[in-house]
């Protein structure tokens, strides 16, 4: 737990059980269910290694106009998966970098969802003004507390896509440095399809054949809902599931407790998809996602990589996502982070997401400016599967 002093423009809270009811009231948040503090409440119950804080930006009238969900995690440079030896070098022989000693990161955004889930601003404010506000309240946070600014390493503030840069390229001021990883894979659902059959049908014939091949592979496959009554059976087979896919992430913030999911089933019930795939009586891969106003956005996933050739369950996951989709008649779906190439081949598109990247000494900043452009988002070749659908790709 962090204590902070509150100033003229920023009240600080060590857990989401702090913040008044009347300041979400004020805000109108709850409607985004990343910004719901069961949705909150649920992260910071079940991954205690991780050090929650929250901040509200007020006015002059001392009503809320902002918010932004901040964690302290321990980050492994080496968990950057990149060619990146020449800088880590250098860094090493500096002592910048070390390979042993973890940075201690402060984050501002979710580090367990792909996109701009971590600030809150009202509507009518002066974004700009916001962000300023943000970076400036950041600060106190951190030197406002003698441990803290002592333990504080590094400043991160995560996923903005291309619309927002105009506002938050206003970090730079404060000695912020850009950066990418791998993109979000979205796909814009078409109102004319109202099945499965009809997504099919948009399909080129080469796109089509492969997706009944999918499914001709996968029939063995049984599909269950993970429900409140039989998830604790599961959740071992699921862990050690998920984990083998968090271990081939490019780029991660920490991994998920999937403990969570109780939490979140409780609390948002049909809102919180969770399906698991069996393979006679063996969990074989699951998938989890939050419908989200009208949005299905992909959460984390758990596969057996030994079957997935063999049955095409990744396949069968993605396709399956579409079918949840359209059948609750929403309009996107964010398939998140990883796979792209394959996200791709059912319709996803890429939508690149930069994050902010400040280290508290001035020379050490300087470098990571030089480390930080060679951080790349790993090339892929797009497929494009719709007849007469051409989608540009999200800057």
């Amino acid at each position: 737990m962090i204590c902070c002093t509150n100033t003229n423009n920023a009240l600080y809270f060590s857990s989401i059980d702090e913040i008044p009811v009347k300041i979400w009231e004020d805000l109108g948040c709850t409607k985004n269910i990343y910004f719901h503090p069961n949705f909150l409440k649920s992260l910071e119950k079940n991954h205690p290694k991780i050090i929650f804080s929250y901040v509200v930006l007020v006015d002059e009238n001392n009503s809320p106009i902002a918010f932004a969900s901040l964690k302290i995690i321990d980050f492994y440079l080496n968990s950057i998966k990149s060619e990146l030896d020449f800088l880590k070098n250098i860094g090493r022989k500096l002592n910048i970098f070390p390979d042993k000693k973890p940075l201690k990161l402060l984050i501002c955004g979710n580090t367990f969802v792909t996109g701009e889930h971590g600030v809150f601003i009202k509507e009518n404010q002066n974004k700009k003004v916001i962000i300023k506000r943000l970076a400036e309240s950041l600060n106190h946070f951190v030197n406002a507390n003698k441990k803290l600014k002592k333990q504080i390493d590094a400043f991160l503030l995560k996923d903005f896509a291309q619309e927002s840069l105009f506002i938050t390229d206003e970090l730079k001021e404060f000695k912020y440095h850009t950066f990418s990883v791998e993109p979000n894979m979205q796909l814009k659902l078409n109102d004319n399809w109202k099945n499965f059959d009809d997504y099919l049908a948009a399909l080129k014939t080469k796109f089509r054949v492969k997706a009944k091949k999918a499914f001709k592979q996968s029939l063995d496959l049984r599909i269950e809902d993970v429900t409140l009554i039989n998830i604790s059976q599961k959740l071992p087979e699921m862990t050690a599931l998920y984990e083998k896919v968090a271990s081939n992430a490019e780029f991660n913030l920490g991994n998920f407790n999937l403990e969570t999911y109780k939490h979140l089933k409780e609390k948002f019930g049909d809102d919180y998809i969770l399906k698991s795939y069996w393979l006679e009586d063996k969990i074989v891969g699951f998938i989890s996602g939050v419908i989200n106003n009208k949005s299905l956005d992909a959460h984390f996933v758990g596969i057996d990589y030994q079957k997935n050739r063999e049955y095409a369950i990744y396949q069968r996951m993605l396709y399956h996502y579409i079918e949840i989709a359209i059948s609750k008649k929403l309009k996107t779906i964010n398939f998140g982070r990883t796979a792209s190439e394959i996200k791709s081949s059912v319709g996803a598109v890429p939508q690149d997401l930069t994050m902010y990247l400040r280290h508290k000494k001035t020379i050490t900043n300087k470098i990571l400016k030089l480390f930080l452009q060679r951080v790349q988002p790993k090339p892929f070749q797009q497929k494009f599967p719709f007849k007469t659908i051409e989608i540009k790709h999200e800057k």
